[in-house]
């Protein structure tokens, strides 16, 4: 069975309506199987879209699709802390993605996702996890290939690795945003939503070098993984996972669920790649034991 492609949580302050109508698009278009919807960035965004994850929620199961609800990367609040509380209590039928330890203990017993925020990276840690409920992990995505073969074969839990789009790496209590605009974080203007794909960071000589998102720090590059799909796979990767971003995502899945499937060459589907995100900048370094910003072509992931 051809492996499983995942719509990943949208990382950026969207406008609320755009954010709806891109899940209703993904719902009616998309070949993924499974979709994450919730903020987990910034709680102070949340509020602006929440009235839409019920109508996004039925949408998207109506189109056969699984729905998961991503918690918040980082909780430092009693609102927060209460909100993860509500979440893990109050899911229903779908499944929660803990992408902070607290939640995955709120989660202990029950059938529930691991974020790749988590820091899973060794079988010990994956052992504990699956024991207390985790069904499916996404693995944090600074792991080579190496590790991942090592943690697939456990076969504790579903695997499922970051394919496509900015890597988060690290969530700040300070929010990057609001200080490159000398604003506070309790008065940011929500400035973050002027950036659809976060804000780039560039080097004291100019290079690029990261992407603010708000309170994350994440990749400057874009990952992009399809030259390495079919290998992942084999070596028991389950999921793949695309982060949205302003780029056509139903293409973008379409192109992934394509050479998956092998009715296009890896070849053929990195052109195209190219084209939908004309603006981006790729890379696959971590997948291969490089540096995350390299972009490793023609060497086989385990030799």
């Amino acid at each position: 069975m051809s492996a499983k492609l995942t719509l990943g949580p949208v990382l950026f302050n969207w406008k609320p309506e755009t954010w709806r109508d891109f899940y209703f698009r993904m719902a009616d278009e998309a070949p993924v199987e499974t979709v994450h919807l919730g903020e987990v960035v910034c709680s102070k965004r949340t509020p602006f879209f929440e009235k839409y994850i019920p109508e996004v929620a039925e949408r998207l199961a109506a189109a056969g699709k699984e729905v998961v609800l991503s918690s918040l990367a980082l909780i430092m609040s009693e609102k927060e802390r209460d909100g993860a509380r509500s979440l893990a209590a109050d899911a229903g039928e779908f499944l929660v993605e803990a992408n902070d330890y607290s939640v995955a203990a709120a989660l202990k017993g029950r059938a529930h996702v691991i974020g790749p925020l988590v820091n899973v990276y060794n079988e010990g840690t994956l052992a504990y996890l699956a024991r207390h409920g985790a069904v499916r992990v996404c693995l944090p995505p600074e792991l080579p290939a190496t590790t991942v073969a090592l943690l697939a074969r456990q076969g504790l839990a579903e695997i499922e690795v970051m394919a496509f789009g900015r890597l988060p790496l690290a969530i700040s209590a300070r929010c990057y945003h609001a200080r490159s605009r000398n604003l506070h974080k309790d008065g940011c203007l929500y400035v973050c939503g002027e950036d659809a794909d976060g804000m780039d960071v560039d080097t004291m000589d100019g290079k690029p070098f990261l992407t603010v998102n708000g309170t994350q720090t994440m990749s400057f590059h874009y990952a992009n993984l399809l030259g390495e799909l079919p290998e992942l796979a084999q070596l028991g990767v389950g999921r793949f996972r695309l982060s949205p971003h302003s780029c056509d995502m139903v293409a973008v899945a379409k192109l992934f669920r394509d050479t998956l499937d092998g009715k296009l060459s890896v070849e053929e589907a990195l052109n195209h790649l190219d084209g939908l995100a004309p603006n981006a900048a790729f890379s696959n370094g971590y997948i291969h034991g490089r540096e995350g910003h390299m972009t490793v072509c023609g060497e086989p992931l385990i030799r």
